[in-house]
């Protein structure tokens, strides 16, 4: 056999780092996934310089 018939025969596999670097991107997507629906439920309130909610901040959260 020649050198190109023997190389279409055999199966390749990819490298166990791509698996790795799969879970890796996988796990980060999840985290920022869940920091941003905690972040979405926080509904925080911005206080001014003598700790009161400021008024602008009561108006954006009517809407």
């Amino acid at each position: 056999m020649s050198a190109p018939a023997v190389e279409l025969t055999q199966k390749s596999r990819p490298a166990p780092l791509v698996y790795v670097l799969a879970a890796v991107m996988a796990l980060f997507i999840g985290i920022l996934i869940y920091a941003w629906i905690e972040a979405k439920k926080a509904n925080p309130v911005m206080l001014d310089e003598q700790g009161r909610p400021r008024a602008w901040a009561a108006l954006s959260r009517r809407a």
